[in-house]
């Protein structure tokens, strides 16, 4: 007979989240964790299994609720180009936020060596930033081909620069933030690639 759980999955998986969040993979140890999540060892393990495992539940959580707010904005304007601009937005929003956990991104904070080393998590965040670049690409071919775009346009080439901007974009923020500074960054680089 299997055991009912003795504790709110989705509410831990919450805290653990924002905790990875805060403190990334490799800076949280297990103790911590099972406190923010308010279970004892016999729990997570009967349950969650390991530090990895509770990982990627995390990310799973974090993908469906910020995640999906960022593909959300993706897919609100009347074209890609808007939808990316409102994507970079929502990332503003979450760096002006003082309830966020860290000025990094937990899946830009997972492209690291002690996350990628582990092939479900690896995976998982490949999973993640190629479905991102599918459908941004996705976006963009279609505005080419009706013709909101120039024709000689390249998603192929222009979507793997805007994500690898925006993964350096949160990672300095690390360093230093001023919005005003990142909105104008912002847009020289989307208008240099036409958009």
């Amino acid at each position: 007979m299997a055991r009912t759980l003795e504790f709110d999955y989705p509410k831990a998986i919450e805290k653990a989240t924002r905790l990875f969040w805060k403190r990334g993979y490799a800076g949280t140890s297990l103790r911590p964790l099972l406190r923010s999540m308010g279970i004892g060892e016999g729990s997570f393990y009967n349950t969650i299994k390991s530090k990895r495992r509770a990982y990627l539940e995390c990310l799973k959580h974090y993908s469906s609720t910020i995640g999906r707010r960022r593909g959300e904005a993706l897919f609100s304007g009347p074209t890609a180009a808007s939808g990316i601009r409102a994507l970079f937005k929502t990332v503003l929003d979450c760096l002006d936020d003082p309830g966020t956990p860290s000025r990094l991104c937990l899946m830009a904070g997972s492209v690291n060596r002690d996350v990628l080393a582990e092939p479900d998590l690896r995976r998982y965040v490949h999973e993640q930033l190629a479905m991102l670049a599918e459908r941004m690409m996705a976006r963009l071919s279609a505005d080419r081909d009706a013709g909101l775009l120039p024709t000689d346009f390249e998603p192929s080439l222009v979507v793997p620069i805007v994500i690898t901007y925006l993964q350096g974009l949160w990672r300095m923020a690390l360093v230093s933030y001023d919005r005003g500074e990142y909105e104008r960054q912002i847009d020289t680089f989307l208008t240099a690639l036409r958009l």
